[in-house]
């Protein structure tokens, strides 16, 4: 059994290991018939009053158990519930030019042989931290056969481009004013 003092704080195990002590005390002395009972009706006032405090033990574990849980969009009083966290601080821009200069190869294969590699301004993620910005450049096949003008999307995040993939129409790529690297 798990036992913490009240300075350094509870989790719980200290109160359900003495709630599972003494109910199994009670049990183990409602089954086992166990005390000094006469037979003037002692026996049953002692399992009436047992059943009645494991009843009223058994309901106040859950309450106490919840005690110190109550979210920040719990129905209680604002006091009574946790602080919601503050979301972190948006990254400052990054220099798409500088990342996908020096890490073209995470944008582009080797072998297509990237070149009028262009890049858009930044937009900040909608759904997170991050960065987003539209790359394109001329490229050839393997085959060394030209592609034409690709356009990929890049996320941005940490000063480091974490995922690249084909641009889509809603991606708006197609609007953006493009700068060379």
């Amino acid at each position: 059994m798990a036992t913490t003092d009240r300075h350094h704080g509870t989790n719980g195990a200290f109160r359900n290991g003495m709630f599972q002590q003494l109910l199994m005390a009670g049990v183990r002395e409602l089954i086992a018939g166990t005390g000094n009972f006469n037979r003037s009706g002692d026996k049953t006032r002692r399992m009436r009053r047992i059943m009645v405090q494991a009843a009223l033990m058994m309901g106040l574990v859950p309450a106490l158990g919840a005690c110190g849980f109550a979210d920040s969009r719990a129905p209680l009083p604002e006091f009574m519930r946790t602080k919601a966290s503050e979301p972190p601080p948006p990254e400052p821009p990054p220099d798409v030019k500088r990342l996908v200069r020096e890490k073209l190869e995470t944008v582009f294969v080797n072998t297509s042989s990237p070149h009028d590699v262009r890049v858009s301004q930044p937009h900040h993620e909608p759904n997170g931290a991050g960065w987003t910005a539209c790359v394109k450049a001329e490229l050839t096949s393997a085959m060394n056969k030209p592609l034409g003008t690709q356009t990929y999307l890049v996320t941005i995040s940490g000063g480091q481009i974490i995922d690249r993939r084909r641009a889509k129409a809603d991606d708006n790529c197609v609007s953006e004013s493009y700068d060379p690297i």
